[in-house]
């Protein structure tokens, strides 16, 4: 299944946090591209991620934990 990550609306974002958790629910990305990919949510840029369909509703979950905001492409 494939993600929108569109903005991040806290307060004060825990880049770490949000790094760390795209890392993990994503497939296949290692931590300097969820680093990078997390800087770019940010900044207020949308990306894109791929996540397996077996963590789907942990992974959502995870992303309304942090404040971010998302949209289902597939």
């Amino acid at each position: 299944m494939k993600i929108n990550l569109l903005s991040c609306d806290a307060q004060r974002p825990d880049q770490r946090a949000i790094a760390r958790c795209i890392s993990e629910i994503s497939f296949n990305m290692d931590a300097s591209l969820s680093n990078e990919l997390t800087s770019i949510l940010l900044e207020g840029d949308a990306i894109e991620i791929e996540v397996e369909d077996k963590n789907t509703s942990s992974a959502l979950r995870a992303l309304r934990k942090l404040s971010v905001d998302y949209e289902i492409l597939d």
